[in-house]
């Protein structure tokens, strides 16, 4: 699932490859735009969950650890387009050059896949929290940061071969280029296209089936759900009723997720198994979409955790308070 440019035939694709001023400044409009928005709303979400007392449950936490993921892919790879933008070659040379080629991609995609993760975290507790009321969580406060750790250990594990495939190549005229290079790190005869494949499948659409299954399930349970006896109805219908807030949220999370990302690896997937490795210049333009998608999801998150719970949005009310935010 590497985020490098595709290669295209240059020649025909001359047009696209090189946008006019207008369209320059359109694009670092709209990346500047993400940038602030995401910087700023996954901050926030950290913060508001650590002084909000009634937000700290397992829940919060995977919500959490999804806003550090996004921050983390947003600060990794948004100024790196930037710069590609504007200057079109990789500014920095020697040891610490090919360093940071190599850990800019891996650690922004292990964030990717540690949301994805989060996501299947928040399904599952909710499931259980709906199904088995009576039940203790599945995943209590104090193992939430057990699970929140594997996360990163899973994802770095999985992505390990981009410590070695991606590298810092100098063209004629000493033009640094970070560069997917697979064969040349694992051999002629390896595939990094059944290495993507194999990804998705493990990290993205298996997850996402689940998480359809999980959400399919607790909605029909929801609609379905007898309340016990005269005496507990209205705490019943209390909590009911904030599972229905939680569960809108979670699930608006996940279509956003969906909608933002597959398209995305979709185009990865036919680039290598369509295209035979060599982007069609018709589908650039469509690659650079679900590839601004991608990146606009890390902003889009935040918003719908504010828009979709008041507890977030009161705790953000009160913390921007100076007196409250630095005490």
């Amino acid at each position: 699932m590497n985020t490098t440019t595709p290669t295209v035939n240059a020649g025909i694709c001359s047009i696209l490859l090189n946008p006019s001023a207008a369209e320059i400044i359109g694009k670092s409009c709209c990346y500047c735009l993400i940038l602030v928005v995401s910087i700023v709303g996954n901050l926030f979400i950290p913060i508001v969950v650590y002084k909000t007392q009634t937000l700290r449950k397992p829940i919060n936490f995977f919500i959490v650890n999804m806003a550090v993921s996004d921050f983390l892919y947003t600060v990794l790879i948004l100024p790196s387009e930037l710069i590609t933008l504007h200057v079109g070659f990789w500014l920095v040379d020697g040891p610490l050059g090919q360093a940071l080629c190599k850990l800019i991609h891996f650690l922004a995609d292990c964030s990717s896949v540690v949301s994805v993760q989060s996501l299947v975290l928040i399904g599952m507790d909710r499931y259980v929290a709906v199904v088995f009321p009576l039940r203790s969580p599945l995943i209590s406060s104090k193992a939430s940061p057990f699970f929140i750790v594997a996360t990163w250990i899973v994802a770095m594990a999985v992505l390990s071969p981009y410590l070695f495939a991606y590298k810092l190549v100098e063209f004629p005229g000493q033009w640094l280029e970070c560069e997917w290079q697979w064969k040349e790190a694992f051999g002629e005869f390896s595939s990094d296209a059944n290495y993507n494949l194999a990804t998705f499948v493990v990290i993205f659409y298996i997850p996402i089936v689940l998480l359809t299954i999980l959400y399919s399930k607790l909605l029909i349970k929801l609609k379905t759900q007898v309340h016990p006896g005269e005496p507990s109805v209205n705490a019943e219908e209390q909590r009911s009723r904030r599972n229905r807030n939680v569960l809108k949220m979670t699930i608006a999370i996940v279509v956003t997720f969906v909608l933002c990302w597959v398209p995305w690896t979709i185009f990865i997937l036919l680039y290598y198994f369509a295209w035979d490795s060599t982007m069609p210049c018709d589908k650039l333009l469509y690659f650079d979409i679900t590839g601004f998608m991608a990146l606009a999801y890390t902003a889009i998150n935040p918003c719908i955790c504010f828009l979709f719970s008041s507890k977030y949005r009161q705790g953000l009310k009160v913390h921007l308070t100076p007196k409250y935010f630095f005490r």
